[in-house]
């Protein structure tokens, strides 16, 4: 069995008997054309549209057999969330220390250019620990999942 949907909708899948050839797509067609004439089709379809552009629905294999690939993600996951955590502990200090220099920003103290010119470059530093600090959230999420993959190929066999 092979599978079609079209670029305008992904939705309609057209599904055809045989491997992808050039007679599954006109079979395909044949379907398509049956759905545009019952008034099914959710889009109009260009003047001139072809067999060619029906594009193959390839079913996502997903190998349950390999858990030695799941394990080896779910390490690679815990390393990245330990080099991301790092990156965080060490910046957070520093651009701590910024976040209250902004206050000055906000109130009616004068500034000097010198402040402000190390305020400037302090905002690359509160930019790349935001940014470290949001992808660690993220991948500290995804090592959830990870780690109970590793809890569960760790665990002994019942006896």
């Amino acid at each position: 069995m092979v599978q079609y949907t079209l670029v305008q909708s992904p939705e309609i899948i057209l599904t055809v008997s045989g491997k992808d050839s050039a007679k599954a797509r006109e079979k395909a067609m044949d379907q398509l054309m049956e759905l545009m004439d019952a008034g099914k089709l959710p889009t109009e379809l260009e003047e001139g549209f072809s067999p060619q552009q029906l594009i193959e629905v390839k079913e996502a294999t997903i190998d349950n057999t390999s858990g030695e690939d799941a394990i080896t993600q779910a390490v690679q996951v815990l390393s990245n969330l330990a080099t991301l955590k790092l990156k965080v502990q060490e910046s957070r200090a520093e651009a701590l220390e910024i976040r209250k220099a902004v206050d000055v920003l906000f109130s009616d103290q004068s500034v000097t250019e010198e402040e402000i010119a190390r305020l400037k470059e302090g905002f690359k530093v509160l930019k790349n620990f935001a940014q470290a600090n949001i992808r660690y959230q993220e991948a500290r999420a995804k090592a959830e999942q990870a780690r109970q993959v590793l809890d569960q190929a760790l665990k002994s066999p019942e006896k």
